[in-house]
């Protein structure tokens, strides 16, 4: 049975009262496959930043995809908001030319943060859509994913 149905299949939320406090950190990762016109912006940068009419690219990822890890018990129905004691947006380029923006999200509690990171890796990836479509749609945001989770019933790590 899922957690979030009752016996007779009615949503609820999840009641952790009687969880005990411990503590959680959950990493997620987002890839976003760009064209060349992109990539040959980021180049032209140095690798480490992409500068559009709208700013800088990869800052405003970071600010966006904290914001939303914040915002994730308003986004997603069920999920208990959180006060999330840390969260930390990175963003890299890995060999296959691909962005990676990986968020990461702790804190001291009941309840795990894998919503909020991923939640932060989606708006991070969203925003450097947002921001770079105006030099190319030849974008794909792709591999969403929980990478690690740590604290809880169970820890996970991919990579």
């Amino acid at each position: 049975m899922l957690s979030h149905l009752t016996p007779d299949n009615t949503p609820q939320m999840v009641n952790v009262a009687e969880k005990q406090v411990t503590k959680r950190l959950a990493r997620a990762r987002a890839v976003v496959a760009v064209g060349e016109e992109i990539l040959q912006c980021l180049e032209e940068s140095g690798g480490k930043e992409i500068h559009t009419k709208k700013g800088a690219v990869f800052q405003t990822a970071v600010l966006a995809g904290i914001m939303a890890a914040k915002k994730t018990g308003d986004l997603i129905p069920l999920c208990h908001p959180l006060p999330l004691e840390h969260c930390q947006i990175d963003i890299s380029v890995n060999e296959a030319r691909e962005i990676v923006i990986d968020c990461t999200a702790s804190i001291t509690a009941k309840t795990g943060v894998e919503m909020e990171a991923l939640t932060g890796a989606s708006v991070a990836a969203l925003t450097v859509y947002d921001m770079c479509k105006a030099l190319s749609h030849d974008m794909v945001i792709r591999e969403v994913r929980l990478m690690e989770k740590r604290g809880g019933k169970s820890d996970v790590v991919r990579e």
